[in-house]
């Protein structure tokens, strides 16, 4: 049996992480993925929770993380086509569509 600490911790790693790189990471993609990353960390430290307590409310709040994410993925990537269409880049600070 693996303590809950652990998925605790290795979530928070997961969640730093992701946060370091959408932080510093200039392409939307690495963001976008760093995003995901995050969501997937807060969808662990549900689960371990959900274990842990014996309790199925933390796999319920998963599926809607999930959901969300994947309604994300389809519209974020769909923008993103867009802009690299438009732009030719996907550098966050070349890509700047408020101004001609």
């Amino acid at each position: 049996m693996i303590p809950l600490s652990w998925y605790l911790i290795l979530g928070a790693i997961l969640f730093a992480i992701g946060v370091a790189s959408f932080l510093i990471k200039r392409n939307i993609i690495t963001i976008f993925m760093s995003i995901e990353l995050m969501l997937n960390a807060v969808n662990l430290t549900f689960v371990a929770f959900a274990s842990h307590w014996h309790q199925v409310s933390g796999q319920v709040f998963v599926f809607f993380v999930m959901v969300v994410a994947a309604a994300e993925a389809a519209v974020g990537l769909a923008i993103i086509i867009a802009v690299f269409r438009t732009r030719e880049t996907l550098n966050v600070d070349q890509v700047n569509l408020l101004k001609l």
